[in-house]
């Protein structure tokens, strides 16, 4: 794409939840880098290996039904009266951690937005106590203004380090909570799945959202839901669609609330004349302290369900002597076929080469069949209303 827009891709605004604020977190740390940023990414993922990022012996798989029951939740540190860097959850997530912390140049992130390659990263995560959504922001501002149409999302300033990232992508029950400070955070998706709204307050007027669910017609959703009729039995298949409905499926949401912004914006202009958004703005600064404007969008969404890809990947292994134990134990509750064709949960913890590889290779091909779109994104060429 350089050669053909004649400069480079530039970001000047990222914002991630869940594992997107683990790839925000890599993007600012690398704006300063020309080429290569996409395939180096891709090669940490491809490196992988589901025993030795998520270890889970045969001992730990006897003891998750206990575990997920409620007996011995309560940490060391907590008996101690200390605050463990995180708190209880099903699986073991320290080598992943170490992976987080290894993998993104944390003093680069702060070199990039200190000399403004980048203006601001966001992170979101959601504060355990209280519910709410912190959205931690690195940017050469020292305050940033309360986003006051959102009483449930509260931005912070911050120096971003794993431990943001790794809050954000802490889905509750599996992955421990982490500490922040004195206060504990799980994953950010779980209010804010799709990180628009700190970028829109932050000035964006072009976003480029990297969806995680495929798009789908209201008929073929409906042929899909009566084949899986079968599925709905089994606990492990429900537990996975309830997490989409938790940290996927807002996304529709939120792009449908500004383009209907853009729409009006569009009304207005053409039935009171070009004037309307500064008359609008100048209003509206007055009484609430805002200015509106039109913001174009381009989204990217897999072309495969990623949790139809995990149930591809997992029937491979079906028969393989050397299975990891997280992999066998999925074999065995998902049962063959049915719901092994969609192993949704399995999509968020398959920490693994054999997943990651077709995963980068599904996510470029569906962005090169988007060339043109993207070109126009990055481009000073108007974008088609959506």
């Amino acid at each position: 794409m350089p050669k053909r827009l004649g400069h480079p891709v530039r970001f000047d605004l990222v914002s991630g939840t869940s594992v997107g604020a683990i790839h925000a977190c890599y993007l600012a740390a690398s704006a300063h880098q020309s080429e290569g940023r996409g395939q180096r990414l891709s090669d940490i993922w491809t490196s992988f290996k589901l025993e030795e990022v998520l270890p889970l012996s045969n001992t730990d798989l006897l003891r998750l039904p206990g575990r997920l029951l409620g007996f011995r939740l309560r940490s060391d540190g907590l008996k101690a009266g200390a605050l463990p860097e995180r708190l209880y959850g099903l699986l073991d997530t320290t080598r992943l951690g170490d992976i987080v912390q290894s993998s993104i140049g944390w003093r680069s992130i702060h070199r990039n937005v200190d000399e403004g390659r980048i203006r601001a990263v966001c992170v979101a995560a959601t504060q355990v106590v209280t519910g709410k959504t912190m959205v931690f922001v690195e940017s050469r501002a020292q305050s940033i203004t309360r986003w006051s149409r959102e009483p449930g999302v509260l931005p912070r300033p911050a120096r971003l380090g794993a431990a943001h990232a790794l809050a954000s992508a802490a889905i509750p029950i599996l992955f421990p909570a982490v500490r922040i400070g004195s206060t504990y955070y799980a994953d950010g998706g779980l209010r804010l799945n799709t990180p628009l709204m700190p970028v829109v307050y932050l000035g964006a007027d072009r976003v480029l959202v990297i969806g995680l669910s495929r798009k789908a017609s209201e008929s073929d959703d409906a042929a899909r839901a009566e084949r899986r009729i079968e599925a709905y039995g089994n606990a492990i298949f429900m537990f996975g669609k309830v997490l989409n409905a938790l940290l996927l499926d807002h996304v529709d949401t939120d792009l449908a609330r500004m383009r209907l912004v853009n729409d009006i914006l569009r009304s207005g202009e053409t039935a009171f004349g070009p004037e309307f958004l500064n008359r609008l703005n100048a209003a509206s600064e007055v009484q609430r302290g805002q200015r509106f404007r039109r913001i174009d969008d381009l989204v990217i969404r897999p072309s495969v369900g990623l949790g139809a890809l995990a149930g591809q990947v997992l029937e491979s292994k079906r028969g393989e002597k050397s299975l990891a134990p997280l992999l066998r134990l999925s074999l065995r509750l998902l049962g063959s076929g049915g719901p092994a064709s969609e192993a949704d949960l399995l999509s968020y913890l398959l920490f693994d080469q054999a997943y990651a590889a077709p995963a980068a290779e599904l996510g470029f091909a569906d962005a090169r069949g988007r060339e043109e779109d993207l070109l126009r994104f990055f481009s000073d060429a108007p974008m088609e209303p959506r």
